[in-house]
């Protein structure tokens, strides 16, 4: 599983060495899960592996209680954005509060230093230096300011696949008009054979004038999580640079963004780290910042300073304050739970229905090649019709996804969904697959 998560057994070469990291994060969460649910109640789990405990439903339904969810339909649309935890959602509310109350001398006189201190707790779950990291909105602010930071000169390309978000697609495409950049794409597989496959696929496309390599760390569209660190220590052999478009990876299962070896990586926080809307993260390796230029201009900073990247001008602080308490509510699961229940919801559901007749998933198989997210597409329904069906028919919120060789709809449940909850989905695709 390390090699298709892209993750160096070696452990990465700036940064706290990985075991130290699970370690710290380990003790973090043991420490905290009973603050969480209770000291009596988290006593008679502490001793269950990941994996036990993926399965142990009333453990999952004490964190489900942690949020307050519609009755109205089933969410299976948590990767666009995942609501907070109530926890988090009170403490964001105070935040605003707070700020409010005390208005221009709490942004003149601690803004600036609570906001490092975020900064420096989310450089700690990435496994970076904090003077590698900033916090932005979202992945569309943090790739965008790559693409478009560089110096592009005509005949320039640059690479990507057909599935990658397209925010960023159109983001090349306006500086393929702008400065003559080509771009370059290739199609990736559904369900490919190996990392190999994914690797090659990528150095067949690398020409002499290729200069970055845009790659997602999990697909959007699909949930398939691609080999990272293979394809960067390939992409680096050829002299070409790597951005990873990690929206849906960070705070989703465990890795190190330093062991990828990526030169960029950009994610949202709304998404997998459960952060109010308006927060995102965007790693340049330190090296890579001289060679950027700012999207807003920051005079007072030095070209090799990742903060000239950071010119926000006054913005909702309120949350980035929240950023931390989304954190320590992450940190109380644990991203190993977390990431074996997730994987555990998607996997009780793709594997009931794969093989059927009349039901196509576009995700790998491979355990290891996806987590939550996966893709389903039902007999000659589109898209769009089988999205509308689930909702009207059966109360399952999905999002239709219709890209070149992927269509279907996309389904995404978080760490509340119940078990009862995945089973109304089989039986509604099994129905639907009949008919």
């Amino acid at each position: 599983m390390r090699a298709t998560l892209g993750l160096d057994p070696g452990g990465p070469t700036n940064a706290v060495p990985a075991m130290d990291k699970r370690e710290f994060l380990k003790t973090l969460s043991t420490c905290t899960i009973g603050a969480l649910l209770g000291q009596a109640v988290w006593a008679r789990y502490a001793e269950l592996a990941p994996s036990a405990l993926a399965e142990d439903e009333p453990f999952w339904a004490l964190v489900r209680a942690k949020y307050t969810l519609k009755d109205e339909y089933i969410n299976f649309e948590n990767g666009y954005y995942s609501m907070q935890s109530n926890d988090v959602l009170e403490a964001f509310v105070a935040h605003v509060r707070a700020v409010n109350r005390e208005a221009a001398h709490y942004m003149r006189t601690r803004a600036a230093a609570d906001k490092l201190a975020v900064r420096r707790e989310l450089a700690q779950l990435a496994g970076c230096s904090p003077d590698e990291l900033i916090i932005t909105r979202n992945t569309t602010e943090s790739l965008d300011s790559v693409i478009a930071g560089r110096d592009w000169k005509p005949g320039d390309e640059a690479l990507m696949a057909e599935q990658d978000y397209g925010a960023m697609l159109a983001m090349f495409a306006q500086e393929a008009r702008r400065h003559g950049l080509v771009q370059r794409m290739v199609s990736l597989p559904l369900d490919p054979r190996d990392d190999d496959e994914l690797v090659e696929l990528y150095a067949n496309a690398i020409t002499p004038k290729t200069k970055l390599l845009m790659i997602s760390h999990m697909v959007n569209i699909t949930g398939q999580i691609l080999p990272v660190r293979r394809i960067c220590d390939m992409a680096h052999s050829k002299g070409v640079e790597v951005l990873v478009d990690g929206a849906h990876a960070f705070a989703h299962f465990e890795f190190s963004i330093p062991q990828l070896q990526c030169d960029y990586y950009g994610a949202s926080l709304h998404k997998w780290l459960g952060c109010p809307l308006g927060a995102g993260i965007l790693y340049v390796r330190k090296e890579r910042v001289r060679g950027l230029w700012p999207m807003f201009g920051e005079s007072d900073v030095a070209d090799d300073d990742i903060a000239k990247l950071n010119h926000t001008g006054t913005h909702p602080v309120h949350t980035d304050l929240a950023i931390r308490d989304a954190l320590t509510f992450h940190n109380s699961i644990g991203i190993q739970r977390k990431e074996a229940r997730l994987r555990h919801l998607q996997r009780s559901w793709t594997t009931r229905v794969r093989g059927r007749s009349g039901i196509t998933l576009n995700t790998p198989s491979a355990p290891q090649r996806a987590c939550a997210i996966a893709n389903v597409a039902v007999g000659s329904l589109t898209p769009s019709e089988l999205a509308r069906v689930l909702l009207e028919r059966y109360s399952i919120y999905t999002v239709a996804i219709d890209r070149p060789g992927v269509r279907g709809v996309r389904v995404t449940p978080h760490i509340y969904t119940s078990m009862d909850e995945v089973d109304a989905l089989v039986r509604a695709l099994n129905e639907l697959a009949a008919s």
